[in-house]
């Protein structure tokens, strides 16, 4: 799910389209698979050692160690999302600033705290890794594998000797199952949970849940695109795989779905068209992804995409295929399309 600048269904490509194939072979974690997740604190984040923790990653991977751990390194959404709720990491990897500001991916993260150790996806350099002495890598995985999201292949093996790692999910499920594990992981590292922020949070979430549903069903006639746009490819995603479009979908959101047959060559992700095709599917309301690696849509000068109904009327907002693990960040995306849909006219 990252860096859209394929012209043909290369893995790059894949990943600029809200979803990615097998990367390779799963890395190793320590631990066994019987004992649960676990661990306690202070809401501080882990930053009191309190005995033993352990914590069963969606790989069904447990990972133990003998102490909370407080030098953590996650992948840069991941260490926003554990940010939300009180846990602060030392390292992050991936897309975390973008000419000197945060990423978007970045989220509330203080990117000057943390050491960034690759700040693109699929990059991590070694040596600074190990010289955090990391306790945990912490990351995501988009395929039934359980592949360390944006771990380099090249280097994986060497990352794995240096310490154990932990995935959450986000493949082929609901967005509510992630954050579901997200809170747990944060939970188990030591962060309060019944803070006032985490609560409201959540009730917020519900609440924009709430609004999206009903707003789906007053307008079941408004058809929803989830598209990504790269130099020379325009890629439509489907709503199969991805946790944001799926759980949109549960909702009542009426998605434009490319043909089974033309996503076949990403493994079910989506279908990427020419910019001369762009307007092969209807669509009342266009999702664009937000991610730094994608044309933003104000920067698309194709003819063709301004000349789309959507586009036209402006009802064009931003998606996150990558969303934030928490909450507190989820909840505008909750937000957002359903005001998009309670104002959308039907242009498609």
């Amino acid at each position: 799910m990252s860096n859209a600048r394929a012209t043909h269904p290369t893995r790059r490509g894949i990943l600029a389209a809200g979803g990615a194939l097998g990367l390779g072979a799963v890395l190793a974690a320590c631990g066994d698979d019987d004992a649960k997740s676990g661990g306690s604190g202070d809401g501080t984040g882990g930053a009191a050692k309190s005995g033993p923790w352990s914590f069963k990653d969606d790989r069904g991977t447990t990972v133990k160690l003998d102490e909370v751990p407080t030098n953590i390194v996650a992948f840069t959404g991941v260490a926003a999302a554990l940010f939300d709720y009180g846990v602060q990491v030392k390292g992050v990897f991936g897309p975390t600033t973008k000419d000197g500001k945060p990423d978007v991916q970045a989220g509330d993260l203080d990117v000057d705290k943390v050491t960034v150790l690759g700040n693109e996806w699929g990059k991590l350099n070694v040596e600074k890794y190990a010289s955090l002495a990391p306790e945990v890598l912490i990351t995501t995985t988009f395929d039934t594998a359980g592949t360390l999201w944006s771990v380099p292949e090249e280097s994986k093996d060497k990352i794995a000797k240096l310490a154990p790692s932990v995935a959450i999910s986000v493949f082929d499920r609901q967005l509510t199952q992630p954050l579901q594990r997200m809170w747990e992981l944060a939970e188990s590292l030591g962060a309060d949970m019944k803070a006032k922020k985490v609560t409201d949070a959540k009730a917020a979430f519900d609440k924009a849940a709430a609004r999206l549903r009903a707003a789906a069903k007053a307008k079941p006639e408004i058809r929803v695109l989830a598209g990504s746009a790269s130099p020379d490819l325009f890629y439509v995603s489907g709503t199969n795989l991805s946790v944001d479009l799926e759980y949109f979908k549960a909702l009542g959101v009426n998605f434009v779905e490319p043909s089974e047959e033309a996503k076949k060559a990403t493994g079910g992700w989506f279908e990427s068209l020419s910019w001369e095709n762009v307007d092969k599917y209807p669509a009342d309301v266009i999702i664009m992804d937000d991610r730094a690696s994608t044309i933003q849509p104000a920067d698309i000068t194709e003819g063709t995409w301004k000349k789309l109904p959507a586009v036209k009327a402006g009802q064009v907002i931003a998606r996150s295929p990558e969303p934030i693990l928490s909450y507190d960040k989820c909840t505008p995306l909750l937000d957002n399309l359903a005001e998009a849909i309670e104002n959308a006219k039907k242009v498609g």
